[in-house]
């Protein structure tokens, strides 16, 4: 008896792009990189789609000011607004107590400058399609109000609501409680096991936020080889789960050996640093220098599944609060100069019509 083989294409839906779509915070890039938000919009768009799966990030602290804070504060609430479980570790007695210091997503009622009516803009409208365009208008409002963007952009003077802050998907933990980092290491492998991967893909990230690790209220200055250790082998964790990890670290505590270490195994590099209250010279050559608070350089990216590298059109970028609550990042411009300047290009030798040029002898 004959058998009829089933036809097969080699045309197959992608179910994980599908899936994606319908997972709150995550987004599909290329090369199959699946990328969550760091909780900027500036910076997500600065990284080619935010951080990807995976990866570990590590942001070196300015000394004088705690600018990273800034940065620390919305990657842990954008988690949040996505109901993504958290770990979030800190050398401080009390973790739990910062967690009131996280800002809330900037709402589209808050902010009048980004939601005025079609009328104020000047668009006229005939009376018979009005109530037509105002139904419309009402559901494409509520529509937004309950929709769970990508990438927020979040109010640092308003603080989380506390229903986000009540789920069982927080985990908080004082370094103070773990002498050795050993120990502290099977903490974060006991969360990041339940988000191993799997080939029906992820069906839900999980965020881990480590403050300070080489703070002296840790008490690891002793151990910075124990201390490369954890982190290569978070690295290793994190790489295979669905799963992102950052850390911030002051530089200045580590030996140069060991700080040059720790930026080595980062997948993506960051560094802030703060502004001199009145530095003159800088605020002459920059645009825009009084609504600065720092600075953000972006050392390395992160090449995940590809072997071409994000091109960056600058490394550098004002940190601003717009508004004086939304954290945003801008490129550095300068300063236009004065006429006086202009006269450089005239002294160097050059194909100029002048009468002075010396000669060129071909």
């Amino acid at each position: 008896m004959a058998t009829i083989k089933s036809k097969t294409s080699s045309f197959s839906r992608n179910l994980m792009g599908v899936q994606l779509a319908q997972t709150p915070g995550l987004k599909q890039g290329l090369n199959g990189v699946t990328f969550i938000s760091s909780g900027i919009p500036n910076l997500d768009n600065i990284l080619g789609g935010g951080f990807p799966l995976g990866s570990l990030i590590m942001v070196m602290e300015d000394a004088e000011a705690p600018h990273h804070l800034l940065l620390l504060r919305n990657f842990m609430s954008q988690g949040l607004v996505h109901e993504q479980p958290l770990l979030y570790a800190s050398p401080a007695t009390d973790p739990r107590a910062f967690l009131g210091t996280l800002p809330s997503p900037l709402s589209t009622k808050d902010d009048k400058a980004l939601d005025r009516e079609p009328e104020q803009k000047g668009l006229r409208i005939a009376w018979q399609y009005k109530k037509y365009f105002g139904d419309n208008q009402q559901c494409s409002e509520g529509h937004r109000e309950n929709r769970q963007e990508y990438s927020n952009d979040f109010d640092l003077r308003k603080p989380l609501e506390r229903r986000s802050l009540s789920g069982g998907h927080i985990d908080c933990v004082s370094l103070k409680d773990y002498p050795k980092i050993t120990a502290f290491h099977d903490r974060c492998s006991s969360f990041l096991a339940k988000f191993a991967r799997n080939d029906a893909g992820p069906r839900c990230a999980g965020r881990i936020a480590i403050q300070s690790l080489c703070a002296p209220q840790c008490g690891y200055a002793e151990m910075e080889w124990d201390m490369i250790s954890f982190i290569r082998c978070l690295k290793s964790m994190v790489r295979s789960s669905n799963a992102v990890a950052l850390i911030t670290f002051p530089p200045s505590l580590l030996s140069p050996s060991f700080a040059k270490r720790w930026q080595h195994m980062a997948d993506t590099l960051l560094s802030v640093r703060a502004i001199p209250d009145e530095d003159k010279e800088l605020a002459k050559l920059l645009t825009g220098y009084q609504d600065m608070v720092g600075f953000l350089h972006v050392h390395k990216v992160a090449q995940i599944n590809t072997q071409v590298p994000v091109i960056l059109e600058a490394s550098t970028f004002s940190m601003k609060l717009q508004k004086r609550r939304s954290l945003v990042l801008e490129r550095l411009n300068q300063a236009p100069v004065d006429g006086s300047s202009g006269t450089s290009y005239a002294k160097s030798a050059g194909c100029s019509g002048s009468s002075k040029a010396a000669s060129i002898d071909f």
